[in-house]
């Protein structure tokens, strides 16, 4: 049980990091736009884990070398999981076009903040709309996180 806390809270870790670099983006897409644009997402899959990997490796490893060396396998294993429930949510709250657009980019927008949120409640075992009141500022500081400012 330990264990699994261990592995949630690293994963979210990972995903309000990857949240704090982010910037302001576009409004919510139709909602009928996550069925259609969830191929596309997957598509992207190798990517997004790539990128989780190397946030968690950053953020868990803090550039020290050896505890990066130790740390890069469990992050790539962390990375599978986030980026099928960010892949999920983003089809299921009907962000699935707002995603894509701000990860074409290179934006952390509204719909991408809207998908992170979802994910860390999803890890927590919490209701995925359980989290849409709290700023990703609170939920970094409650995870320790330093804070990135916002462009």
């Amino acid at each position: 049980m330990a264990q699994r806390l261990h592995h949630l809270r690293a994963l979210a870790t990972a995903l309000l990091t990857m949240a704090a670099a982010g910037t302001a983006g576009l409004g919510a897409p139709p909602a009928a736009s996550a069925s259609l644009l969830g191929p596309v997402l997957r598509l992207m899959r190798p990517q997004l884990e790539r990128k989780l990997s190397e946030v968690c490796l950053s953020a868990a490893a803090g550039g020290q070398a050896g505890l990066e060396r130790s740390l890069k396998e469990p992050c790539r294993r962390l990375a599978a999981p986030a980026s099928t429930c960010l892949i999920e949510e983003a089809e299921s709250s009907g962000r699935s076009f707002g995603v894509i657009s701000e990860l074409a980019r290179g934006r952390f927008g509204n719909d991408s903040e809207v998908v992170v949120k979802r994910c860390v409640a999803k890890l927590l075992g919490l209701p995925a709309d359980s989290l849409r009141e709290v700023s990703l500022d609170d939920l970094q500081r409650r995870f320790k996180l330093p804070i990135s400012p916002r462009e």
